[in-house]
């Protein structure tokens, strides 16, 4: 059995150009954000997820005092303060690799990517209501993350414009390569019921080699060596370099935040996604 298949490399613009592309991507902007808000399991699993586990976490481990403390005594963070970035950078690899990667595999099981096909929606903005998407919930996430961070555990947030800086280069390319790369992996699943199954235990692995529930540091080196091939040991990082006070970045592997490799490392893994996607991306299967 055949199925006509519509890639998504090089689609014509329709009649209006881009303008009509953007436009009718912004509409899919607020469609997507409405449908994610809709489904429960996202909202949990993908959206709440961060902050439940901060909350877990900060109680859980509140006793064992203060982490990186010097050797008169001061200096010292919480463990909440410790464990924000990783968290932080964990909800955009969940609001866009995993929720993406799921969320179109099943919409192409669903025979959703196949309507879509049929309809005059440009593939491009298709692509720009799933970008926003990302964009304007991982945005939501972290104000929930950072506000219950502060109100709850006082948690001590960057105070300069420099940090501040820092940190929106780092979240946006991190949320393009998120996206990217949930376009990417959308493809791997069989199918929408097996998404889940194939997608979550991938990046629940990913996390836990990459900083995220554990001291990096407290890793043997050689598994900290493999994390560092993998896109979310460098955000980690990069968030740890906003939260943190400088010293602290002498106990990365190279004693320094390393800012220069982890975009090189960000970038590529953009690049490679969305050079996958180009190539895989179709509205339905190739194998029907």
């Amino acid at each position: 059995m055949t199925t006509t298949t519509t890639t998504a490399t090089a689609p014509a613009l329709p009649a209006g150009g881009p303008i009509r592309v953007l436009r009718l991507g912004a509409g899919r902007v607020r469609w997507e954000v409405r449908q994610y808000f809709r489904e429960r399991d996202t909202l949990f699993f993908t959206f709440l997820f961060p902050t439940v586990i901060f909350l877990i976490f900060a109680a859980a481990f509140s006793a064992q005092g203060k982490v990186g403390v010097l050797p008169d005594g001061t200096g010292g963070i919480t463990v909440a303060a410790y464990y924000l970035p990783g968290l932080v950078a964990a909800g955009i690899v969940l609001s866009g690799v995993q929720n993406l990667g799921i969320a179109i595999a099943q919409e192409r099981s669903d025979g959703t990517l196949k309507r879509l096909g049929g309809s005059p929606l440009p593939v491009v903005s298709y692509f720009v209501g799933k970008a926003g998407m990302v964009l304007v919930t991982a945005l939501i996430q972290l104000v929930l993350l950072l506000a219950v961070a502060r109100v709850l555990f006082d948690v001590a947030l960057p105070g300069t414009a420099a940090q501040w800086g820092r940190f929106a280069w780092i979240f946006l390319l991190s949320v393009l390569m998120a996206t990217v790369l949930g376009i990417a992996v959308s493809g791997i699943p069989r199918s929408g019921r097996s998404a889940s199954a194939v997608i979550v235990p991938i990046l629940l692995v990913l996390q836990f080699i990459s900083g995220v529930y554990f001291r990096f540091t407290d890793l043997p080196e050689w598994l900290q060596n493999v994390a560092g091939f993998f896109p979310v040991k460098w955000v980690a990082q990069g968030m740890r370099s906003v939260f943190l006070p400088d010293r602290f970045a002498a106990a990365e592997q190279t004693g320094t935040w390393d800012l220069g490799t982890m975009a090189l490392v960000i970038g590529v893994w953009t690049l490679a996604g969305l050079a996958v996607s180009a190539r895989t991306f179709r509205w339905v299967r190739r194998d029907g």
